[in-house]
């Protein structure tokens, strides 16, 4: 079901949930901004979640409430990730979906990292 981003932060998301370890992830990457996992259902050969530490919607929550330490952590984590993930030099792409029509499905600010081979066009046209 679409996200409406305009909503108040559910603290019974499911990415809530893995942040406080009530449910489990395969895990990439963790420091004091940032978790970064990989997607239970993936697009691409390498498809990894990073998610703020953070009571955050959407992206447009995140850059108007969070503080500047808190979003350039988040940026610098995403950035660690793809890096440790042998990413960069063959090239990847960054998504955040925010919502009904950005395809935002859960009510937690994450990016989406996809890799591992040609993604092609990113909107059919």
């Amino acid at each position: 079901m679409p996200i409406d981003p305009t909503l108040p932060y559910d603290p019974d998301n499911i990415f809530a949930k893995i942040l406080r370890g009530e449910i489990p992830c395969n895990k990439v990457y963790e420091d004091d901004h940032a978790l970064a996992f990989h997607d239970i259902a993936p697009q691409a050969p390498v498809h990894v979640l990073v998610v703020p530490k953070g009571d955050y919607v959407s992206w447009d929550d995140f850059s108007a409430q969070a503080p500047a330490d808190l979003i350039a952590g988040f940026v610098r984590a995403v950035g660690t990730v793809a890096r440790q993930l042998d990413l960069v030099e063959p090239g990847y792409r960054v998504l955040a979906n925010v919502g009904a029509h950005g395809g935002q499905e859960v009510p937690h600010l994450h990016v989406h990292l996809f890799g591992g081979a040609p993604l092609g066009r990113m909107i059919a046209g």
